[in-house]
C-alpha cells in the first residue's frame, strides 16, 4: 500500500468513526429514558465483548512487549472507563447538542499534552485557537436554559469537559501503542476493560437495576455496543495507526456538526441564537489552531 492509499484509508475510517460516535450522543439519550446509564454503558461493552469473543482466536499472535500492561490498563480506564462515567453524567444535564460541542475542544487538548509528552510543536496560533474555543465552550454552557431533559446544562458541560480530560490521556497512549499492536486488538482491550471496569458500578445504591424489557432501550445498547463501541473505536484506531495523532484527532472537529444535525432529527433539541454565537466561535477557535507546522 502506498503513503497515499494509507492516507485515504485512514480519512474514510476517521470519518467513518466521528460519524458513529456523534451518533452516540442523541443514541445515548434515548437509552438514558429508559435504563440507568451505568445499566447502559455496562451493556455496551458486554455486547462489545461478547462480538470479540467470537473472533478472539483470531488475535493469538500478538506480540506482546513486557510492561506494556500498564499502559494498555491506562488506556482502557482512561477511555472508556471514566470517559464513559463522565460522559453519561453529562448527559443527565445537558443537551446532546451542546455535549457535542464540548468534543471539538479535544483536539485542542490533545495537541497541548502532545507538546509537553511527545514535545510536538505548539504554536503562538494554536495557543489563540484554544483561548477562543475555550471561551466559546464556556459561553455556550452559560447561555444554556435547564429544560426537562437538561436540568443542570452548566454541571453537565463541566462532566463533558472532564471526559475530554480522559480522552486525551487515551489519544496519547493509543498513539504510542499503535507502533506495536493492532487497532483491532487494542479495541478488544478496550471492551474487556471496560466491561470489566463497569460491571461492580451495577451494584451502586445509585444505580437503578432495568424495571423490563424495552424494545428502544435495548435497540440503543445493542447499537452503542456494535457500531459506536467496535465500530468507531475499531475505524478510529485504525486511522490513528496511519496518520499522525495531531491529525487524527483534527476530525473530533467534525463531532458537532454531525452531533447537531443529529440530535436535531433525532431528539427535536434546539438552540439559542447566543448559543449558536458560541458554536461559531468554538469552531472558528478549532479552525484558527490548525498550524500546519504543527502536524508532521
Amino acid at each position: 500500500m502506498t503513503l497515499q492509499d494509507g492516507k485515504t484509508v485512514a480519512f474514510l475510517a476517521l470519518m467513518s468513526a466521528v460519524l458513529l460516535w456523534a451518533s452516540s450522543f442523541p443514541a445515548l439519550k434515548l437509552a438514558f429514558e429508559v435504563y440507568d446509564p451505568m445499566v447502559v454503558i455496562f451493556g455496551r461493552m458486554f455486547v462489545a465483548s461478547l462480538c470479540f469473543l467470537l473472533v478472539i482466536k483470531n488475535f493469538r499472535t500478538i506480540n506482546y512487549q513486557k510492561g506494556d500492561w500498564k499502559k494498555l490498563l491506562f488506556m482502557a480506564v482512561c477511555e472508556p472507563g471514566l470517559y464513559f462515567v463522565f460522559e453519561a453524567m453529562a448527559l443527565e444535564n445537558t443537551e446532546a447538542t451542546q455535549a457535542g460541542m464540548i468534543c471539538a475542544m479535544l483536539p485542542l487538548m490533545v495537541g497541548c499534552v502532545a507538546r509537553f509528552y511527545l514535545k510536538e510543536h505548539f504554536s503562538r496560533k494554536t495557543g489563540i485557537g484554544f483561548a477562543l474555543a475555550v471561551v466559546g465552550a464556556i459561553t455556550l454552557s452559560l447561555a444554556a436554559e435547564p429544560t426537562g431533559t437538561a436540568p443542570n446544562p452548566m454541571l453537565g458541560n463541566f462532566y463533558e469537559f472532564m471526559a475530554m480530560v480522559f480522552a486525551t490521556g487515551y489519544m496519547i497512549t493509543l498513539k504510542n501503542l499503535t507502533q506495536r499492536y493492532s487497532p483491532w486488538f487494542l479495541t478488544m482491550i478496550q471492551a474487556f476493560v471496560g466491561s470489566l471496569f463497569f460491571f461492580p458500578l451495577l451494584f451502586l445504591p445509585t444505580t437503578a437495576a432495568p424495571a423490563g424489557f424495552d424494545l428502544f432501550g435495548i435497540g440503543a445498547i445493542v447499537y452503542l455496543g456494535v457500531f459506536v463501541t467496535i465500530g468507531g473505536y475499531g475505524l478510529y484506531n485504525v486511522g490513528m495507526s496511519k496518520i499522525p495523532a495531531a491529525q487524527a484527532s483534527a476530525f473530533i472537529n467534525l463531532i458537532p456538526v454531525f452531533t447537531l444535525i443529529m440530535s436535531w432529527l433525532i431528539l427535536g433539541e434546539t438552540l439559542n441564537m447566543i448559543q449558536y454565537a458560541a458554536c461559531a466561535l468554538v469552531l472558528v477557535g478549532v479552525w484558527y489552531s490548525q498550524d500546519n507546522k504543527s502536524t508532521g
